[in-house]
């Protein structure tokens, strides 16, 4: 299963970014940018701005998912 709160703070880490820079590209506090480290699932339009603001497409983790678990297949 996807920790995407988990994958997140990788990248941020990976880009060497600092969670000051990041919470202030989401316009919050540096507790919520914490608390999306804690989350397992978000909410898409939340995941979609910080695909943008990280240059990084979360989604297609979920996409691998989905392909993993042959999902489209059992579909018919």
């Amino acid at each position: 299963m996807i920790h995407i709160g988990h994958l997140i703070e990788e990248e941020l880490r990976r880009q060497e970014r600092s969670v000051t820079w990041f919470a202030k590209k989401l316009y919050c506090e540096r507790t919520n940018v914490y608390s999306i480290f804690k989350r397992e699932s978000i909410d898409t339009s939340l995941l979609l701005r910080i695909s943008s603001i990280l240059n990084h497409n979360f989604f297609s983790y979920y996409t691998k998912e989905l392909e993993q678990c042959d999902f489209y297949s059992t579909q018919s």
